[in-house]
């Protein structure tokens, strides 16, 4: 059920409105009504971080900060506290919390129970009034619901030794249920002072007695070796949309799965973009959040100063940095999820909204292992007979 912020009549009939995902506009499923949404993405794309030895699974861009209508920036401290921040940052909604996954969907006041969308637990409660900081942006839906579920049947077909129940629930096109799920996203412009050390690469000719034929031989042959010297220098870097998930309700596998996101596709925060979508709440604090996002840009900035000093090798002893003008987002990005209940146990899928990268969990099929084992040992048994 879609919280009553979520809903638009229709002007022609008074029905409800939904999003259509690829469009800018809102259609009534009754009479076929159109509305136009907004002037469409608030930012155009930053720069993409061009460092090939930075982890892949990490994802944000580089300043300055692109041209153009921009979403709001907040400054982290007002985030950080809340009692002292302003009050058109926060806003206070309800929320269902499921007690298997923890994700929490936000719901209206007529609403009081529901499946979890993500890991189909059927019983799950309302947390009662919370107060939480609004999101600033979101990124429609792209794909379609019947794109995302062609997704997933592909990707279902490709597993071995899936269960036939598995792929037989693929052929059901069963509903999967369009969810923006809550990320936070961090800025903050840096200077790093490091101490380290440099190693020049250089060879020396060494001498050693080998034994050929039975007669004692002395060679010759390079040895590489390297020279350390002490190094301190600074580097600087700005972080623009360090993206951290703010939820909980999939596994870390799950979101790294779902990368990149084209952030260039936000919009300012338009709640007709989620009509007939659900909203999930965020279950990382901002401050946890902010810490992770740290976490990934310490990790650049050690790259940094690597290429700093330079030489065949390097090593990093220390590393002193300050952080400023540090900002963030929260914003709500697109997937389609399904939940599979096989044997008693719960399996999830989940689809990027905007790429169509599927990534989920899988049962095997005992039987068909064991009937290729024995397909494995039958054509074994029969080329040593043949070699024999």
């Amino acid at each position: 059920m879609i919280p009553a912020e979520h809903r638009f009549p229709c002007g022609q009939c008074g029905a409800s409105l939904t999003f259509r995902p690829g469009q800018q506009e809102l259609v009534c499923d009754w009479c076929g009504h159109r509305q136009t949404i907004g002037p469409g993405p608030a930012r155009a794309p930053g720069r993409k971080a061009d460092d090939s030895s930075a982890d892949p699974a990490l994802q944000w861009s580089e300043g300055p900060r692109a041209p153009g209508p921009a979403l709001r920036e907040i400054p982290l401290a007002e985030g950080l506290d809340l009692s002292q921040g302003a009050a058109d940052i926060v806003q206070t909604v309800r929320t269902l919390s499921c007690p298997n996954c923890g994700a929490q969907v936000d719901l209206d006041a007529d609403h009081h129970a529901s499946a979890c969308p993500f890991c189909a637990t059927p019983v799950v409660t309302d947390t009662g009034p919370t107060r939480r900081i609004k999101p600033q942006g979101v990124m429609p839906f792209t794909l379609t619901e019947a794109q995302a579920r062609a997704a997933m049947k592909a990707w279902l077909g490709s597993l071995w030794f899936a269960p036939s129940g598995l792929t037989a629930y693929a052929r059901k096109d069963r509903r999967l249920s369009g969810i923006y799920s809550p990320f936070w996203t961090f800025d903050a412009d840096t200077t790093s002072r490091y101490r380290g050390q440099r190693g020049d690469a250089y060879y020396v000719m060494v001498q050693s007695t080998q034994t050929v034929n039975g007669r004692t031989q002395t060679v010759s042959r390079q040895e590489r070796r390297i020279r350390w010297t002490p190094v301190s220098g600074q580097v600087a870097r700005q972080f623009n949309d360090v993206l951290i998930p703010a939820s909980t309700a999939l596994p870390p596998r799950f979101s790294e799965a779902m990368k990149p996101w084209d952030l260039s596709a936000v919009a300012e925060y338009d709640p007709r973009f989620l009509s007939g979508f659900e909203a999930e709440g965020y279950t990382v604090p901002l401050a946890d959040g902010h810490g992770a996002a740290r976490q990934q840009m310490a990790q650049v900035i050690h790259q940094d100063a690597r290429r700093s000093i330079g030489g065949a090798e390097q090593r990093v002893d220390h590393v002193d940095s300050r952080f400023v003008n540090e900002t963030f987002k929260h914003v709500l990005l697109p997937i389609w999820a399904a939940a599979y209940r096989y044997n008693g146990a719960s399996y999830r899928f989940v689809v990027n909204g905007q790429t169509g990268k599927v990534m989920g969990e899988r049962p095997y099929s005992a039987w068909k292992i064991a009937g290729a084992v024995a397909v494995a040992l039958v054509a074994l048994a029969a080329i040593l007979y043949l070699t024999q």
